[in-house]
């Protein structure tokens, strides 16, 4: 009797976990990270490890964008830090190489009338810092990657292709989380305006409106990169319908700082992640780490506002700055109705950010040495 009771037990506890199990894996949340992937270890790579160590996440790929740096050594990045912490069953998609209408040649001319511009991303033509990561060279050379350069290839499809074929097989569930310029996406909806609907949310790092920078920084603060690079597809991407909007702007980011002693404490975690992070990363504000912990957990965020927001794509002296307006004051003009975080509680973001970083790797590839 006691057999036959434990075998009954037995076999109601297999299905309860044969239902559970696929319960849990459509629980996970689905995200593509749309990034300028600058690397190694900075916040565009810290940023996607975020979503990766996240238990709760299912990334469906990372497409690549040009911005901080051409895209084809934004993928050579990604795919090196995907080897390094065990992670290649990620598809690494390449995207956009240059903007839709913006280009160098634009820009050049636009200083000689209206003034110098500081950060150009790829366009630099000087080193930036310790030279490392800003040294310029053409949009299609890989150069030698501090990291190594990685064995693993890209996948063969585009980011604008990926993007739509993704959000019609998981309709409504896919979040597009954007930390670069936004020409994949933009790219994506001019093939497919129905892109927009079919996601379930837009998560975006990008625009400025008024942050607490240093006075250097200060003329320039409407004019952030993310979205100056590329304000046509700024233009595109926050008029479209979609569901719902969040902009982590530079006026929170920076607000955050990654500082050494936090990298230090990551470094104590034998992970693959952590050593990365250990020892390719260094001070920097973390813009895009931000929107992704926002995303995951959003009771890091104190206080948001709702704005109406655009771009200035004019090709004046305003030409990428960020516009917007309180509800009732905006023009009509198709603009969308965007959550903008003002505040956050630091302190559970920094412990966040430290605990993901530390855990153990998710995946059952073996981490490159």
């Amino acid at each position: 009797m006691r057999t036959n009771l434990r075998n009954v037990f037995l076999a109601g506890l297999f299905c309860v976990m044969a239902v559970a199990s696929p319960l849990t894996a459509q629980s996970k949340r689905k995200v593509i990270i749309d990034q300028d992937a600058r690397g190694p270890a900075t916040t565009d790579q810290q940023s996607i490890l975020v979503f990766l160590q996240s238990p709760e996440v299912e990334t469906l790929g990372i497409t690549v964008v040009s911005g901080d740096m051409w895209r084809d050594e934004e993928v050579a990045h990604t795919l090196r830090m995907l080897e390094i912490v065990g992670r290649t069953d990620i598809p690494v998609v390449p995207g956009a190489v240059f903007p839709l209408i913006n280009r160098e040649e634009t820009i050049t001319r636009w200083e000689a009338i209206y003034g110098k511009v500081s950060y150009k991303g790829a366009w630099n033509r000087k080193p930036i810092g310790d030279g490392i990561r800003g040294v310029y060279h053409g949009p299609y050379e890989v150069p030698k990657l501090v990291e190594g350069n990685p064995t693993t290839k890209p996948s063969e499809e585009d980011a604008a292709h990926f993007i739509i074929r993704m959000v019609h097989k998981h309709p409504h569930e896919v979040t597009i989380y954007a930390g670069g310029p936004l020409t994949n996406i933009a790219q994506a909806i001019s093939i497919d305006p129905q892109v927009p609907d079919l996601a379930q949310e837009l998560v975006v790092m990008g625009g400025s409106i008024a942050p607490v920078v240093p006075d250097d920084w200060a003329p320039e603060n409407r004019r952030e990169f993310n979205f100056w690079w590329d304000p046509e597809a700024v233009h595109i991407v926050y008029t479209a319908p979609w569901h719902k909007i969040t902009d982590t702007t530079v006026d929170i980011s920076v607000k955050t700082w990654l500082k050494k002693a936090m990298i230090s404490e990551i470094a104590k975690s034998p992970n693959p992640a952590a050593q990365y992070l250990a020892k390719y990363a260094d001070e920097e504000f973390r813009w895009d780490e931000l929107a992704a912990a926002a995303w995951l957990d959003p009771s890091i965020i104190t206080k948001e506002t709702q704005l109406y927001m655009d771009i200035d794509y004019s090709h004046g002296p305003g030409y990428g700055n960020t516009l917007v307006w309180t509800p009732g004051t905006q023009p009509g003009l198709g603009e969308q109705f965007v959550h903008v975080p003002l505040e956050l509680n630091l302190e559970k973001f920094d412990k966040m950010f430290i605990d993901l970083m530390t855990r153990p790797i998710r995946g059952t590839h073996q981490a490159a040495q």
